[in-house]
């Protein structure tokens, strides 16, 4: 259990290190490098970050990252020194999430935002050594990325959307309401209807209604195959709550009724039976 909380195989793939305040004073760092991702967030005075050949100087409101093994130097302003919050976070999906801003290794900083961030950065920093703490944790600096990604959008959340793969999605989340319908996916997706329908169409070979009973049926072959449960608690699994009507469904789509197909497979299953199955 404490392997799974404390280190980077955490399921959220981008996790909480350590965070903090730095009131004002002249304390300066590098250079050198780090081997985290380092949120820095300006709350008054001045400073200075030196990277890649560049020199960026920064005040109250603005922003910078140290990326992980990118040789920095930051120090503040002799006459106005900085005070700022700051917080080390990492993960496997950590790079891909400051893609989605504006910061970049050539250009680490950022203005000031429409309103303050200070508040986000002190919601982490009690992060306690139990697994409910750190898990609180992790989603308080998921927080406070969703504010710089809602602030400083980068250029990969402009691509258009692609909304067959929404519907899809929709779908293959949803397969399992009995009141799951076209209109609902339409409204979820946000995507006039018939032109929707011709996308789809196009991109899969399927309406969208034909999508959702593929979908269902695919899903209750393999209850049918692996779970053990009866028939009504697949057919209710898959978003019917007749199994006289799944059972029909099933089999026009498979030509076998769910409990013949569920003993076709047990049977398979079982070793020197495969050959009897089939015949």
């Amino acid at each position: 259990m404490d392997s799974l909380w404390r280190d980077g195989s955490r399921a959220s793939q981008i996790y909480f290190i350590s965070g903090g305040h730095k009131p004002v004073n002249l304390h300066q760092w590098g250079p050198g490098v780090r081997d985290v991702y380092a949120l820095h967030y300006i709350i008054r005075g001045q400073g200075t970050l030196e990277t890649g050949g560049q020199h960026f100087r920064l005040g109250a409101g603005e922003s910078f990252i140290i990326f992980p093994q990118k040789e920095i130097y930051y120090y503040p302003d002799p006459v106005d020194p900085w005070e700022y919050v700051w917080m080390e976070f990492n993960g496997r999906d950590a790079g891909r999430v400051v893609e989605l801003t504006q910061l970049t290794v050539q250009h680490p900083v950022l203005p000031a935002a429409p309103e303050t961030l200070e508040p986000w950065f002190h919601l982490a920093w009690n992060a306690g050594a139990s697994p409910s703490e750190v898990l609180r944790a992790d989603a308080r600096l998921q927080l406070l990325l969703s504010y710089y990604m809602e602030y400083y959008p980068g250029d990969q959340q402009e691509e258009p959307k692609d909304y067959v793969w929404l519907a899809r999605k929709y779908i293959e989340q949803n397969y399992w309401k009995p009141s799951l319908t076209v209109t609902e996916i339409v409204q979820a997706v946000n995507l006039e209807r018939s032109y929707l329908f011709r996308k789809f169409k196009g991109a899969t070979g399927e309406s969208v209604s034909a999508y959702i009973a593929s979908c269902r049926i695919r899903r209750a072959c393999e209850l049918l195959k692996t779970s053990g449960l009866p028939v009504q608690s697949v057919a209710y699994s898959v978003g019917y709550h007749d199994p006289l009507y799944f059972s029909r469904v099933f089999k026009k789509a498979t030509s076998h009724t769910p409990s013949a197909y569920m003993m076709l497979h047990q049977k398979r299953a079982e070793p020197g039976m495969e050959e009897q199955a089939l015949r």
